[in-house]
């Protein structure tokens, strides 16, 4: 007797041996519908809504149902429809007693949220994981100067690891609505029914904690009528503005690949790039191709959560289906993979990159500044002067190191004319270290900046928040799998009984 009791328990669900089981069957809908059965088992036997008599069958016959469903090739139906007559065969249909209070619309709403909050945390770990490797990456690349563009154009000197930090700040702001956007979907419409509850004092707050939910959604017609069509709009949102933020930094270095001597290209091969058909000198950029592909799928099913969800009635499931959503989310971790599988492959030339500073006049703005910050010219009057010496170096095909000297200050003068006059304030050192891309980063002041003691800072704080998110998801996991086994220990003891 012993010994199939053993056997029973061993073979029940994905939450009953950790490490084994947990990862041999998924948390499907077949799982949560086989959890909520086992948890109404429990909690009405206990309280008084299940007849003790009952319970030996019904806990046996829930057992069988999964221990079937977690067999190769064996039925796991997705709907409770098409569970319950699982059921009934396995155990008569006294079994249905456990359908007090119950609605397909409480239970699907509930594993909707179940699946989707799993999915969210698959989803913060491999973002994560990205900004992991865009924030070591930074570090390795605190004082690498290269050119930073706007409207497509060499705009600014910037430190790369500096420009990889501001990548990263848009991904933790990813990071932060998953975890609000998790706190909302963490709740268990279980025992709300169809709209507006039951009459069986079901105890929905014990049920919430067998399945790991943080609470319960309050409002009976809210659970499966308004917010669980929220859930995957919400989500939507958040894998969006990931897939933006991948389809930017990617558009940034696939501009590169239109120069004849780019300072940042992908390492060859290995997945990365592949070799043209027609065209030998070729080393076209797939890697950055297929990760800029797979983020437009991705926003093409956020927007499809949307229109889903348009105009039709509260409760209807038109964006609710489990297989779009928990596709839309692997579909941006696979975009997330691509990302951190470019920034693994990247080769950076910080030489190349500051050639290409050198021979255009990205620091010319420093001009204006200094000039108002140590000779408080106006910065209009400045920045006149500044273009002036562009207009004159791109006229003669001079390059910011070579300019004379004696030409900025015929320059000056002329610009001073309608100003008060006066000669160029800075001396020729002066204005030759003001045109350096390295002294100009060194030199920053503001908060923010590139500076080495900011880039230390942001640094700091870029892998505090990483450890932060990273407990945070771990948290997350240990309560779901702690209520889990709680509820598979309480299950056990009917099973136990029935024997």
């Amino acid at each position: 007797m012993k010994f199939r009791i053993c056997a029973i328990v061993l073979a029940l669900s994905a939450s009953t041996v950790p490490g084994i089981a947990q990862q041999a069957v998924p948390r499907d809908e077949f799982f949560w519908l086989g959890t909520m059965n086992k948890a109404t088992a429990v909690i009405n036997s206990e309280e008084g809504l299940l007849e003790k008599a009952a319970v030996p069958r019904v806990a046996a016959g829930i057992s069988k149902v999964i221990r079937e469903g977690n067999q190769p090739g064996g039925k796991r139906p997705t709907t409770v429809i098409t569970f319950e007559p699982l059921l009934i065969a396995a155990a008569g249909s006294e079994v249905t007693l456990l359908h007090a209070g119950r609605s397909s619309q409480d239970m699907h709403a509930t594993y909707r949220a179940a699946i989707l909050r799993e999915d969210l945390l698959k989803l913060a770990e491999q973002l994560n994981k990205t900004a992991a490797t865009l924030v070591t990456l930074a570090a390795r690349h605190a004082m690498t100067v290269v050119p930073n563009y706007t409207n497509g154009v060499a705009a600014q000197p910037n430190s790369f690891g500096h420009y990889l930090l501001g990548h990263a700040a848009g991904l933790e702001r990813d990071a932060q609505r998953i975890r609000e956007a998790y706190a909302r979907i963490d709740r268990s419409a279980m025992g709300t029914t169809v709209l507006n509850g039951t009459s069986w004092p079901l105890n929905r707050t014990r049920m919430s904690d067998y399945l790991g939910f943080a609470g319960i959604v309050d409002n009976a017609y809210d659970a499966s009528q308004i917010s669980s069509a929220e859930h995957p709009v919400e989500v939507g949102a958040i894998v969006t503005g990931i897939a933006l933020h991948t389809g930017s930094f990617v558009e940034d270095v696939l501009t590169q690949y239109a120069q004849s001597r780019p300072w940042i290209l992908l390492q060859e091969g290995g997945g990365n790039t592949y070799v043209s058909s027609a065209m030998p000198q070729k080393r076209n950029p797939g890697l950055l191709n297929s990760t800029r592909r797979d983020a437009s799928t991705v926003i093409s099913q956020a927007m499809g959560t949307v229109i889903q969800a348009h105009n039709i009635t509260p409760g209807m499931g038109d964006s609710k289906e489990v297989r779009f959503n928990s596709a839309m989310v692997s579909g941006t971790i696979r975009v997330l993979q691509g990302w951190e599988q470019i920034l693994n492959g990247l080769v950076i030339s910080p030489e190349r990159a500051l050639e290409e500073l050198n021979n255009d006049w990205t620091a010319s703005q420093e001009l204006a500044d200094v000039l108002m910050r140590k000779y408080k010219l106006p910065f209009r009057v400045g920045h006149h002067f500044a273009s002036d010496v562009v207009d004159h170096a791109r006229a003669h095909n001079i390059k910011p190191l070579d300019f004379p000297y004696a030409q900025a200050q015929r320059i000056y003068r002329e610009a001073m004319k309608n100003d008060g006059g006066g000669e160029l304030p800075m001396a020729e050192a002066e204005f030759r270290s003001t045109l350096d891309p390295v002294a100009i980063i060194r030199n920053r002041r503001s908060v923010g900046g590139p500076q080495p003691s900011e880039m230390e800072r942001m640094l700091k704080l870029a892998n505090q928040r990483l450890a932060e998110q990273e407990a945070w998801i771990k948290s997350k996991r240990a309560r779901i799998d702690s209520a889990l086994a709680r509820l598979d220990a309480d299950f056990d003891k009917l099973l136990t009984a029935a024997n």
